[in-house]
């Protein structure tokens, strides 16, 4: 599978987005709302239309970096909120992305890399955190498909992946997850050791 700028961008210009929820979910938001220190430096990568940045940035989190692959969904996000910087508007590899962040906002980017590469996320956002700091959002807990992303996966996989390298504070079923996804997703929040 090829899944670089052009699959990407192709996707968005398509209007082939099935992962977009057109807003924040709610388990991102609900966690979201009950933090408190407004200056800390988030990354969400794989942002795709970015709504989590939207959502945090209007809440006063000025330092909300996000990445992804293709132009489209940045440009989208620029254009909603004109006031993020431009510098935090990263299109790129997060694989070859650089910094060290105290939250890692996770939402559909895992399920949209090669299957093969999940090792690999799991290292990045090791050495993208800085000590203590937190991995958190959701990752689909069911099969959905093996030729083309979504990919799915199930809490042991993942356990394998972050173990080595996270304590959990949280890896359970999502209680609050949007209708589409309701029973399908766990809730991680991973702290790196």
């Amino acid at each position: 599978m090829n899944l670089d700028t052009d699959f990407w961008t192709k996707r968005y210009r398509e209007g082939s987005t099935g992962w977009d929820a057109g807003a924040i979910t709610t388990p991102l938001k609900a966690y979201f709302d009950q933090l408190t220190d407004k200056q800390i430096k988030i990354l969400i990568p794989g942002a795709g239309n970015g709504y989590e940045a939207e959502y945090l940035f209007k809440a006063g989190f000025e330092n909300v970096s996000v990445v992804d692959l293709s132009h489209e969904p940045l440009d989208n996000l620029r254009a909603r909120v004109p006031k993020l910087p431009p510098d935090q508007l990263i299109q790129g590899d997060f694989f070859h992305h650089q910094g060290h962040y105290d939250l890692i906002v996770e939402q559909t980017f895992f399920c949209a890399i090669d299957p093969l590469l999940r090792q690999s996320y799991a290292r990045k956002m090791y050495e993208l955190l800085k000590p203590g700091c937190k991995l958190v959002g959701v990752l689909f807990n069911n099969p959905l498909n093996n030729d083309r992303p979504p990919f799915g996966g199930n809490a042991a996989e993942y356990k394998a992946y972050f173990e080595p390298l996270f304590d959990f504070k949280v890896f359970e079923t999502c209680h609050n997850s949007i209708p589409p996804r309701a029973g399908r997703e766990l809730f991680i929040h991973l702290t790196k050791k």
